[in-house]
């Protein structure tokens, strides 16, 4: 007979990474304001290999508009330039010999409401996927009711994995509201 309670942890384990993964996809959409994280999928090429961006340089906010990229080798500088205006960030570099400024544009309403709209869209994937772990959980007591499991206690897991379910599409969704509100604000 399985036992309930590791099927519960495993759907909640799954569940947990979910939102994991939607507050850091939601941290790469930027606002408006300076934040470090949207470089986070750039890569430089060092040494022959691809890296991220913070393996080769410091990143740092001084204002709410700019951000400061200091390179560890001097030679990295034009690397990391060419880097940033290949990615998606949409954001020209200033390179004045010492460090990289990357000044954050204010934000039309139009761009606005498609950053809304992306972070709509990634908290419908973070949806997805949580009903995907409570779905594969529910197969799971399903199965071990066929195995023996009475199904009472079947029927009152599946009703623990509805509620925990609940719970963590409220988190998507106030992880959204969050985000939505700061692209909105001007």
């Amino acid at each position: 007979m399985t036992d309930i309670k590791a099927i519960q942890k495993k759907a909640e384990e799954k569940m947990d990474d979910s939102i994991a993964f939607l507050d850091d996809e939601l941290a790469r959409i930027r606002a408006g304001k300076a934040n470090p994280k949207i470089l986070d999928g750039v890569r430089v090429p060092y040494y022959g290999s691809m890296v991220p961006l913070s393996n080769v340089a410091s990143i740092s906010t001084p204002d709410a508009k700019t951000m400061l990229i200091t390179p560890w080798e001097k030679p990295m500088l034009r690397e990391i330039e060419r880097a940033i205006m290949n990615s998606n960030v949409g954001i020209t570099p200033e390179n004045n010999g010492e460090v990289i400024r990357l000044n954050i544009p204010p934000l039309t309403e139009e761009r606005r409401r498609i950053l809304a709209k992306q972070a709509k869209q990634e908290a419908e994937n973070a949806k997805i996927s949580v009903r995907n772990a409570r779905r594969d959980a529910i197969e799971l007591l399903k199965k071990s009711v066929k195995d023996g499991m009475s199904e009472d206690i079947a029927k009152d897991a599946e009703a623990d994995m509805q509620k925990t379910h609940d719970r963590y599409i409220k988190k998507v969704d106030e992880l959204f509201v969050a985000k939505e509100k700061e692209i909105m604000t001007v």
